[in-house]
């Protein structure tokens, strides 16, 4: 009677096993299931790195570091002194420039004064270049008139000579004619008479002429003394139009000067260099006495404003990812800290493993993988209430798609 008691409970033990090894692997087919759908539901990643934008900080002018606020893996706020610049090269160029500056507004006060000096000057040399104009038509008349004036005396002095002649040629055929008796005394007393008078009349003419002559060279010189006068007046209207053309050049040059006296101010104001945003100073190898040069990196400061994180997903999950979801972000260094984040946006390629080129031709291998590896994308993850002692650029991250 024992025997089959035994029998007995051996069989269950053995039915007790099967039931147990069975609901455990029941279990584990549900749990596995439940793992997959929400592995699909919610797709997660650790292939993740967190990321913030950065920026390397140069100088935008030359000289020596003569103070250096910072120093490295320091947290700097907005508006912070990072380092300054020598500045007194920039001082002494603002200076300059602010010296040439009111040295062009004194050059163009002092124009200004003369053209308001010269402006009746002007108006008084163009009344006197109009009279000189006639003035120089009325003598240019008055060297004509006594031109033919001297052309007439001369006439006359010729005609005068003409009877002089004439008569001193019948005076002496006549007076030897007296002693003969072949003329009488008071024809002798005629022809001298006529002598006299001819000579009389010859020698009006000559200082006809004479006088001619004398007012044709005065009548030349006021012709010329015309001429000078409108001259004279016609230099002195260019002159004041030279005075205000030179005006409007110096006018001209106002906002080139002003741009100088901003410019070297920019300059100034460059020499010390404040934080343009919170940041993390990292990668400072300098020190006070070094040579800045401008557009050449010192440090690096990384924007602690905007952290994210760079989530690669298989292209599986990626087709269920959509702007804006929802993620759960967690830091492999700070497991126990859950923070938040959306999706930003999900990247659309990749550089492919076969991408290669040979000789112009895609380079394509003759082998065959037998698994094949599914391609992640990466996925963009704006973090909202980032800690910044906890975040850094390239720390590995952990995401959850809601």
């Amino acid at each position: 009677m024992e025997q089959p008691a035994e029998n007995n409970n051996i069989n269950t033990r053995k039915w007790v096993g099967r039931f147990i090894g069975l609901s455990v692997f029941v279990a584990a087919v549900v749990v596995l299931v439940i793992v997959v759908k929400e592995t699909n539901r919610y797709p997660r990643t650790d292939d993740a790195n967190v990321r913030a934008n950065f920026i390397e900080l140069a100088p935008e002018v030359n000289g020596r570091l003569i103070q250096l606020a910072v120093k490295d893996n320091t947290f700097a706020k907005k508006g912070d002194l990072l380092f300054t610049i020598d500045p007194r090269p920039y001082e002494y160029a603002l200076q300059l420039a602010l010296s040439d500056q009111e040295s062009l507004e004194q050059q163009i006060i002092d124009y200004k004064r003369r053209i308001a000096a010269q402006g009746s000057a002007v108006e008084a040399a163009r009344a006197t270049l109009t009279r000189s104009g006639t003035g120089v038509k009325t003598a240019a008349t008055a060297v004509d008139a006594a031109k033919a004036a001297v052309v007439r005396a001369k006439s006359a002095v010729t005609n005068a000579q003409a009877q002089l002649t004439l008569a001193t040629n019948n005076r002496n055929r006549i007076e030897p004619l007296l002693a003969r008796q072949y003329v009488t005394v008071e024809q002798v007393d005629q022809v001298r008479t006529a002598q006299s008078v001819a000579q009389g009349n010859y020698d009006e003419a000559q200082a006809a002429l004479t006088a001619a002559e004398a007012q044709e060279n005065q009548a030349v010189l006021r012709q010329q003394e015309a001429d000078s006068l409108v001259t004279e007046s016609d230099a002195r209207v260019g002159q004041a139009v030279h005075t205000v053309d030179t005006l409007d050049t110096l006018i001209s040059q106002r906002p080139a000067r002003a741009a100088r006296v901003l410019s070297a101010k920019l300059d100034l104001e460059r020499c010390k260099v404040p934080a343009p945003f919170d940041a993390w100073v990292t990668n400072l190898n300098i020190s006070e006495g070094a040579y800045a040069r401008a557009g050449v990196p010192m440090f690096t400061l990384i924007d602690t404003r905007n952290w994210y994180v760079i989530a690669n997903y298989r292209e599986a999950n990626v087709s269920t990812i959509r702007n804006g979801m929802h993620v759960d972000v967690y830091l492999m260094g700070h497991p126990d800290r859950k923070f938040n984040g959306f999706v930003e946006s999900v990247g659309y390629g990749v550089f492919p493993e076969d991408g290669r080129v040979a000789a112009g031709l895609p380079d394509i291998q003759r082998t065959l993988n037998w698994v094949h590896l599914s391609t992640r994308f990466p996925v963009r993850v704006h973090v909202q209430d980032p800690d910044p002692l906890l975040f850094r650029i390239g720390a590995t991250a952990v995401t959850v798609v809601r």
